[in-house]
């Protein structure tokens, strides 16, 4: 994709911190950091949403974050991490490219748990859980 920057540190256009690469899959750190550490990982090809991923490179995408998260933690000396998908623009994602962050959180960083980005939070009936659930279990 000529506008995606993701695509143009893939290609090798524009520079990056890069600091895993796999056949799929590249890992840099984020230009804007939320924390010393913060890691992007993309698929190396464009796709926009999670679900335009092909099965395998989400399996490259997610076993790259799996070996990566206990390395970032451990070169910044994190206490935890926040590993989090933007999936569509109601969600945040600012960059159209399927990114994973993993994030190194420290106690008492002043950060939040992953419960506060939904923002309000809904007063769920067990009725309309039952139909979530059975919704979702038929898929």
């Amino acid at each position: 994709m000529p506008d995606c920057i993701f695509c143009a540190i893939a290609g090798g256009d524009i520079p990056g911190r890069i600091v895993h690469e796999t056949e799929h899959s590249l890992a840099f750190l984020d230009v804007n950091p939320l924390a010393p550490g913060h890691t992007l990982v993309v698929p190396k090809d464009h796709y926009a949403r999670l679900d335009d991923v092909p099965d395998e490179i989400t399996a490259d995408l997610f076993r790259t974050v799996d070996e990566l998260v206990p390395r970032v933690e451990e070169a910044v000396d994190a206490d935890a991490t926040n590993v989090g998908i933007n999936n569509g623009p109601a969600a945040g994602q600012e960059v159209e490219h399927v990114h994973v962050h993993i994030v190194p959180r420290f106690d008492d960083d002043g950060g939040n748990p992953i419960h506060a980005v939904a923002g309000d939070v809904p007063d769920l009936s067990d009725e309309e859980m039952d139909d979530i659930e059975a919704t979702l279990s038929e898929s």
